[in-house]
């Protein structure tokens, strides 16, 4: 298990959400589907809002709509960033990565941390907790105006991103200041931004964070580590290599293919040593319930598009190949395998760019189990390395 990445191993305590590999996520003790049925919506939505999930995080209760209301206009008016955030998203050459854009803006706003100021004060630790939550707030609100800035900076023509309408949730001024009007696309935003939200403790993301801001690092500084995580292929820059590999498809066999067509591309696929992207989780054995909901989404509001039926087509016929090759532990699809699919059906179809929505998303996890480790005064993270030599050593003892 040490070699092997200390995959399941138990080692931390994760209070938002509990990953069962059998059932899937839970937030608070609630599951996906009870989460989009008892968290507040937007006035003629369907689906929940980030801030709602945001209130079941940090306080393990189901807000109202009073109190979510409430959260949509503190994070309207903590939007607007820093000139010198601005000035340096601007002057940032377009072919640097969005993620590496949305790690170092958000690092730059340590310079606005009123954890880091109250820290050298010499504040009390007891209240370490409450300048975090106050962090995490600001930088929450912040997040869908950095993200848009760099997204209208690479694909729009450094358009403005408009003003923050107080009046409107988190999600849609996000939708808006991407420049996207369709109500279904801030629909699936708010979607998006829910499921994407939390995975438990030990995903690289929610983990770094941890880590960093077991120093007592900033959560801008702790959350700018977790995002350089995210963006690494084994975790959210995932969903991006799926619609690769649907491309190559459509490449080779089109939109006219057969279910048999298909079983024989990723049977071959496979053979050549590839792998099928989005495909398998760490501790999943199951559908993962994030992919489930979207499917359901599409089904309902995009059940003719091309895209959505190839991934369809897949769902039906990839976990059997998998479980014949007989290396995959999951042979079920994870959240990767449709998130992709349905950005591109909105017109969304700069994939660089994902990875960013993913990490908009995770900061709601992230930061809401930091707010926890501050408040239950969680020590610095410092597990004990061994050497192979010491390993072999520790296992000969045993055998005696």
């Amino acid at each position: 298990m040490i070699y092997g990445g200390m995959r399941s191993m138990k080692g931390m305590v994760t209070e938002t959400s509990v990953l069962d590999p059998e059932e899937g996520i839970r937030f608070r003790g609630y599951s996906i589907p009870e989460c989009q049925k008892l968290l507040p919506k937007a006035a003629g939505g369907e689906e929940p809002l980030p801030e709602a999930i945001w209130w079941l995080l940090c306080t393990g209760e189901v807000p109202d709509e009073k109190q979510t209301t409430a959260i949509s206009k503190e994070w309207a008016a903590r939007a607007d960033l820093p000139d010198h955030v601005v000035r340096m998203l601007d002057n940032f050459p377009a072919n640097l990565h969005p993620m590496a854009q949305f790690v170092s803006a958000i690092a730059a706003l340590n310079s606005e941390s009123k954890f880091a100021q109250a820290y050298s004060r010499g504040v009390h630790k007891s209240t370490y907790w409450e300048y975090t939550y106050e962090d995490s707030m600001n930088l929450l609100a912040k997040l869908p105006t950095i993200a848009a800035v760099i997204y209208r900076n690479l694909y729009r023509d450094g358009s403005s991103v408009g003003v923050i309408d107080p009046t409107k949730d988190w999600s849609a001024n996000f939708a808006a200041m991407l420049g996207y009007d369709d109500p279904l696309f801030t629909e699936l935003m708010r979607l998006y931004l829910v499921i994407h939200s939390d995975h438990e403790g030990g995903n690289v993301s929610a983990h770094t964070s941890h880590l960093v801001g077991s120093a007592l690092s900033d959560p801008y500084l702790s959350f700018s580590a977790a995002m350089a995580g995210l963006a690494g292929p084994l975790h959210g820059l995932a969903n991006q290599e799926v619609l690769v590999f649907l491309s190559k498809i459509v490449k080779d066999l089109g939109h006219s293919y057969t279910e048999k067509d298909l079983h024989d591309w990723v049977w071959n696929h496979l053979k050549s040593g590839q792998v099928v992207p989005g495909y398998g989780h760490a501790v999943l054995r199951k559908t993962d319930p994030r992919y489930e909901c979207q499917r359901e989404f599409a089904l309902k509001h995009l059940p003719k598009d091309d895209l959505f039926r190839l991934v369809s087509t897949l769902y039906k016929i990839t976990p059997d190949i998998l479980l014949k090759q007989g290396k995959a532990k999951n042979p079920w699809p994870n959240v990767d395998a449709h998130s992709g699919v349905l950005l591109q059906y909105f017109g969304m179809t700069e994939m660089n760019y994902y990875t960013v929505l993913f990490g908009v998303s995770r900061a709601i996890g992230c930061l809401s189990q930091l707010i926890w480790a501050r408040g239950m005064g969680l020590p610095l993270e410092r597990p004990k390395s061994h050497s192979t030599e010491g390993l072999m050593k520790l296992a000969a003892a045993v055998k005696k």
